[in-house]
Parts: C-alpha cells; sequence; structure tokens
C-alpha cells in the first residue's frame, strides 16, 4: 500500500514518523513522510532542538505531492500527534483531497492526548477537537485507554465497560478502533490488553506486563495495525500481528536498557512476525 503519514520526526531515536515509517516500509509498504516538526531527539528527555513547522509549511509539502498527481494514489493517510488544531486542518484537507480521488482509501488517525498516571499533556483545547473534529473523520483510531475514556466521555474499569465505550466513539464516526493499554479489574495480575472492535466484532489480546513505557511504542502499533488490517482485511488477524511484533520490540528494548525503541536490532520480528499471541474472540 501507498501511506501519506503526517507525523512528527527526530533525527535521535523513533518518534512519530521516525518510529512509523521503517517499520511500514520493512513490511513492503511504501511510504511519504510528511513532518510536521523536526526535532534532535523526542520530548520526554526535557530538552530537544529543532523547528516546528508551520502548518502552512506541512500545506505545501502535500501541495507538491499533489503536484505530482500521485496524491490520489495514496491507499491510506495516517496521523499521529496534532499539537494545533491548525496542524489538524491541513491534516484533514489532505485526508479529503486523497478521498476525492480514492474513495477507498482509509484515514488511520492515532488520537494523542494523554496517559493513565500522567493525565493530558498536549495544548489545552486539543482533546476537544480530536474529539468533535478529527476522529469523527477518521476510519481507524488507536487510542490508549484513557484517551477513549476521555472521547466517550466516561470512566470503565470493566471490559464491559471498555467495549460500550467504544461503542460510543464508533458511533460518531470511526468503524475501526484499537485500544491500547487496557486495564480492568478482570485482568490477571501484571497482564494488559489491546482491544480491537470493527462491524465484524471484538477481539482482545492479553500479554503479560512489562515494565517499560518508552516513547513511540504507540506510534509503532498504529503503523503496524494500519498496515496488517490492509493487508489481511481481518481485525482479529491484524491485532495478533501487531501486538507479536510490538511485544519483541519492547522486550528488545527492556533487554538493551535504552530509552529508545529497538525498532533497527527487532525489524525482523516486524517484517515477519512471530504467532504468539492469540486474539480472543469478545462478541
Amino acid at each position: 500500500m501507498k501511506i501519506l503519514s503526517i507525523q512528527s520526526s527526530v533525527a535521535y531515536g523513533h518518534v512519530g514518523n521516525s518510529a512509523a515509517a521503517f517499520p511500514l516500509q520493512r513490511l513492503g509498504h511504501e511510504v511519504w513522510p510528511v513532518l510536521t516538526v523536526h526535532f534532535s531527539n523526542h520530548t520526554g528527555y526535557g530538552a530537544w532542538r529543532g523547528p516546528l513547522l508551520p502548518a502552512a509549511d506541512v500545506a505545501e509539502v502535500i501541495a507538491g505531492i499533489e503536484d505530482r498527481g500521485v496524491l490520489g494514489t495514496a491507499d491510506a493517510v495516517l496521523s499521529g500527534y496534532q499539537g494545533d488544531p491548525a496542524m489538524g486542518a491541513v491534516i484533514l484537507d489532505a485526508v479529503a483531497r486523497v478521498k476525492a480521488t480514492n474513495p477507498a482509501a482509509v484515514y488511520c488517525c492515532d488520537p494523542v492526548m494523554g496517559d493513565a498516571g500522567r493525565g493530558m499533556f498536549v495544548r489545552p483545547g486539543i482533546p476537544e477537537y480530536l474529539r468533535d473534529t478529527v476522529v469523527p473523520r477518521a476510519d481507524i483510531i488507536t487510542p490508549n485507554h484513557f484517551e477513549l475514556d476521555f472521547l466517550a466521555g466516561r470512566t470503565t474499569n470493566s471490559l464491559a465497560e471498555v467495549l460500550d465505550a467504544v461503542d460510543v466513539v464508533r458511533a460518531t464516526g470511526p468503524r475501526h478502533v484499537l485500544v491500547t493499554s487496557v486495564l480492568h479489574g478482570d485482568l490477571p495480575p501484571d497482564s494488559l490488553e489491546v482491544v480491537a472492535v470493527s462491524d465484524e466484532g471484538a477481539w482482545a489480546v492479553t500479554t503479560p506486563l512489562l515494565p517499560i513505557n518508552p516513547n513511540g511504542g504507540g506510534d509503532v502499533t498504529a503503523a503496524l495495525y494500519l498496515a496488517h488490517l490492509w493487508t489481511t482485511g481481518s481485525p482479529a488477524t491484524a491485532l495478533e500481528r501487531t501486538i507479536a511484533s510490538v511485544y519483541a520490540v519492547l522486550e528488545a528494548t527492556l533487554a538493551a536498557g535504552t530509552r529508545e525503541i529497538q525498532l533497527i536490532a527487532a525489524q525482523d520480528v516486524i517484517a515477519d512476525p512471530p504467532t504468539r499471541f492469540t486474539a480472543r474472540r469478545l462478541r
């Protein structure tokens, strides 16, 4: 597939497009990375250098792709962190332009807002903008559990409540929802779940909880789920393959004792996901 990926970029490490592009390419897909920032490193270090690109400049890059006559051949648009409504508007305009030529194209949005234990870490107004304007335009969204609760306007503590919240969000527009880092009272100790829901049903994969939460993991997850969903047409298979690869990358990162996810060292499990976790059908 051909993927227009509009995300941040870092020179050192792996977040945004610097986390999404390589796994997609390793799976054999064509990626057109459009950068929203170009930083020295991710902001989790507390210090970084480099420019935040103006929305108008990002729009110019996309217009240049359109000038080549290829924008409408994209099969998907992928986006992650959106730090400003103006950037969100550029992304939504790109989605509209792609779909005008290729109605079968999909928009996969990772609605980055916050996380459990940290709360919201984006600028005021961004969560509401994502909920009210961006998410309804997406075909696929990949929120974590905390973000799902915000999008649905409720707190969920059981798997049944999580599924109900997903249904609330799906009613606003997106047909495919992948919820990461799901924690609920029915889980065994030291484990978590990832839940995928579509028109075809709902599935969950349970994994051990690793003592690691590096930057970029969500970016890789969104990219891989988009790719596997596109190529297999099966949310359950996409869920199994995505989590198998991401879990192996996190294991390699933990073993290496680094802050940066080990995409290069673990690239073989991205290209050929091991049969490791089985998705169980929830409904």
